[in-house]
């Protein structure tokens, strides 16, 4: 089911039904673009610690914004054993311009391209998109819409704004008390302005929004006085309104969660980096006060990307790329509960995943993300009771089982290969670093050194110094054959980091302390009396 800004309102009840009725909610983002072009100290890194992948991240999620949020709400099925039912909405997003409001972002042509070959609708994103905002932002708006401190500027431009005063007051000069007028195909927040605009404008008329449009009618100072004294209308009523629809999927995001719900992803670190900057707060410069956010907004999250990287080898499961191809050989004989695990069917407002594939279509992403998860928590269930009778499945179970993963986040190039949004990150398991060193080839630089080695296998470079730089790869293997193909090497000698050894900072230390010590026996030697 896809929703644009013209269904969003009428669909809340039910989606607030469906999310508070939810077992765990499946979730994908499309964004307008993924990473800027940064300078290459600003490249994410291997050698990056979280906060320093946080802080490197935090610029791109600030530049882009999000087209597409895909929301899969699964529930069990009450009366049938392992069934859930999956009810699948796109929501296309679009920002809220309204007021001083007028945000800016960016799209990536890699990014575009690729949502294009996947036939993603930007007619819709850009034209029918829901508006959002967040706390910062609508306490802004709030202020200067109840203290009418504010002003037209991008929802519906001033000409705009200007071609219906006019024609509004052309009709008023042949039009008698009590005739009205429709201001046809003006909807959403806009047609809020618009209505206390032309009220403030013109204390001769009343306006009530209807289907078919913005109705004007005339009347007499005194039925305006009236009107607006009686009526369940008045202006401070609906300038609540205009913020209530302004706020557009920000009033879901608050409902999510309020839900508390399980939130499901695949590789779903830049999704929470979105949600925080687009929907709560503008992302802090702090990373622990981000994880602390996160994990006070959502208290379980499941990256399927996670949970499938760490089982995959154990059960011998052919290599996957990416989301589509986890499903398959999950739903494939590979899978020795492929009879016995949950089924999923999908809500009769979301039959077109039925038969066809879309991938990269957020919806569909984020139906394949809750399956996913079904389908490995029914797996590592089923290993866990092998020895004996397997207990009547249920979400709570999966729970369980699952409970090593909960909040343990996959992060693409870093230091460390997840983030705990629960307590400590986890330590380093990467391959160890290495440590090359050049000679006879004066002013090599990090991206010399890169193309050297790229056709071998890829490390990340950095500087140690003149002529050293330090290697790292996220493959033991690589590491493994870059030291051996490169033993007696005449240019090029590499070998394992020790800090200890290695670092600059600690060969400086030592050689002060060195220095200190020599100067220390000196005026010891030098201080001594004679005999």
């Amino acid at each position: 089911m896809d929703v644009g800004a013209d269904e969003f309102e009428q669909s809340l009840p039910l989606l607030q039904e469906l999310v508070l009725g939810a077992d765990f909610v499946g979730l994908d983002i499309e964004f307008t673009g993924l990473r800027s072009n940064l300078s290459r100290p600003q490249q994410i890194s291997l050698f990056d610690l979280p906060s320093e992948w946080y802080l490197k991240t935090r610029h791109s999620v600030q530049q882009f914004t999000i087209c597409q949020i895909g929301l899969s709400v699964f529930s069990s099925i009450e009366g049938e054993s392992n069934k859930y039912v999956a009810h699948s909405c796109n929501f296309f997003l679009f920002p809220t311009t309204f007021g001083i409001l007028d945000s800016e972002f960016s799209f990536q042509a890699s990014s575009v391209q690729f949502l294009n070959q996947y036939g993603f609708d930007y007619n819709k994103f850009l034209k029918n998109g829901i508006p959002y905002m967040n706390e910062e932002q609508e306490k802004k708006i709030k202020h200067n819409i109840l203290t009418g401190n504010w002003r037209v500027r991008s929802s519906l431009d001033k000409d705009q704004i200007k071609v219906v005063i006019d024609e509004v007051t052309r009709w008023l000069d042949l039009a008698e008390e009590g005739d009205w007028m429709t201001l046809p195909g003006i909807a959403g927040f806009q047609a809020f302005e618009v209505q206390l605009v032309l009220r403030q404008a013109l204390p001769d008329i009343w306006t009530v929004l209807r289907d078919q449009g913005i109705i004007v009618k005339k009347v007499s100072k005194q039925h305006r006085w009236y009107l607006e004294n009686t009526s369940c209308d008045r202006e401070s009523c609906w300038k609540e309104k205009i913020l209530l629809s302004a706020r557009g999927f920000s009033v879901f995001f608050q409902m999510l969660v309020k839900a508390q719900k399980p939130l499901v992803g695949h590789n779903m670190m830049m999704d929470l980096l979105h949600l925080h900057e687009k929907f709560f707060r503008p992302l802090p410069e702090s990373y622990d006060q981000f994880k602390l956010n996160i994990h006070n907004l959502f208290p379980i999250l499941i990256d399927t990307k996670n949970v499938t990287k760490d089982i995959w080898k154990e059960l011998n499961f052919p290599r996957v790329s990416n989301l589509s191809e986890v499903y398959e050989v999950l739903n494939s004989d590979l899978n020795p509960t492929k009879n016995s695990g949950p089924v999923v069917i999908h809500a009769s407002k979301c039959e077109k995943y039925v038969e066809t594939k879309y991938p990269h279509e957020a919806a569909y992403d984020a139906f394949l993300c809750g399956s996913v998860l079904l389908k490995v928590a029914h797996l590592l269930l089923w290993r866990v009771h092998s020895a004996g009778p397997m207990p009547e499945p249920s979400f709570s179970l999966y729970l369980d089982v699952l409970a090593p993963y909960v909040n343990q986040v996959n992060l693409i190039r870093a230091g460390v290969p997840k983030i705990n949004f629960s307590g400590p990150d986890c330590p380093s398991i990467r391959p160890p670093i290495l440590l090359l060193r050049v000679r006879r080839w004066p002013g090599v630089s990090e991206q010399q050194v890169y193309r050297e080695f790229q056709n071998v296998c890829k490390f990340d470079v950095r500087r140690l110094s003149r002529s050293q730089f330090l290697l790292l790869t996220n493959k033991f293997k690589d590491a493994r054959s870059i030291l051996k193909e490169y033993r007696g090497h005449p240019t090029l000698q590499v070998s394992l980091y020790r800090y200890w050894r290695h670092s600059p900072n600690i060969n400086c230390l030592l050689q002060v302390c060195g220095v200190v010590t020599t100067w220390a026996l000196l005026a010891l030697l030098l201080g001594r009396p004679g005999p």
